[in-house]
């Protein structure tokens, strides 16, 4: 248990707006599960996906719980967090995902790593899931050549499905002439949104109740003023949320008000 002064002032086992509570313990709101339920759509149809976003919207989270439902045995998640290794780059982490060394030519790394995702799922009876985080960061040359890696077997059936996670760029981008073959196979596209205030007093009592304070801690003013600054993005809400609970504590309150949240805000614009 810590002992820090937050949690000793309001007699809570830990601190409520961390990095790490357990992903049972987080509350999701709708435009979160609906993104879920796309994610988990694309993977089982093999399809070519778009997850949207602002900074902080939770994208990776909806991906890591998405994932979290698949079987093992079934499913092999190869993980792309940086795409400006171009797609010479991508082609080389996939071979490596799959087992292979990386040759050096670019057009054979092409070539292998679209025949190590076909094996895979032929072969092992595994469905690889590309996830590509930051898309948006990709040239349209390299978004053109991911599509290409997608025609297999005469382009009937794709043999993985292709995850490209992004800021609301990407969905824009996708929609350019030279980019019209790619957006056309986007099967499924989401824009993660933020909380409205019922959504982020669900969220932050959960927060709270994780932590170990079974009462509300947060005036409702508090939360909508909190909800509208952080535009109910859930890393902004619990940025402001952890400032308001030092500035109310500063000031010895036992509930955190518009004063508190006004300050938190005050200081996050500093």
């Amino acid at each position: 248990m810590t002992t820090d002064p937050l949690t000793t002032w309001w007699h809570l086992q830990r601190l409520p707006f961390g990095k790490d509570i357990p992903q049972n313990h987080l509350a999701h709101h709708k435009a979160f599960d609906q993104a879920v339920a796309r994610i988990q759509f694309a993977i089982s149809q093999h399809h070519i996906g778009v997850l949207a976003g602002e900074t902080g919207a939770g994208k990776t989270l909806a991906v890591k719980t998405a994932l979290a439902g698949l079987e093992p045995a079934r499913h092999l998640p190869i993980y792309i967090p940086d795409p400006t290794w171009g797609i010479t780059g991508i082609h080389r982490a996939i071979t490596e995902a799959l087992g292979a060394r990386p040759p050096h030519s670019a057009a054979t790394a092409a070539r292998l790593a679209a025949t190590l995702l076909q094996t895979e799922y032929d072969e092992r009876g595994r469905l690889p899931v590309v996830i590509i985080d930051e898309a948006h960061l990709l040239n349209n040359p390299d978004l053109e050549a991911l599509r290409l890696l997608t025609n297999t077997d005469m382009d009937t059936t794709t043999t993985f499905a292709l995850l490209l996670i992004g800021q609301p760029t990407l969905r824009r981008r996708l929609r350019l002439a030279v980019l019209q073959a790619l957006d056309q196979r986007v099967t499924t596209r989401h824009t993660l949104t933020g909380m409205d205030p019922t959504e982020t007093r669900t969220y932050i009592n959960a927060h709270l109740t994780w932590a170990g304070r079974d009462q509300p801690l947060f005036t409702d003013d508090a939360i909508n003023l909190i909800t509208h600054a952080a535009r109910g993005l859930p890393r902004a809400v619990n940025n402001l949320a952890l400032s308001a609970m030092i500035a109310a504590y500063a000031d010895q309150k036992a509930l955190i008000d518009t004063t508190s949240a006004q300050a938190a805000i005050n200081d996050n614009n500093d």
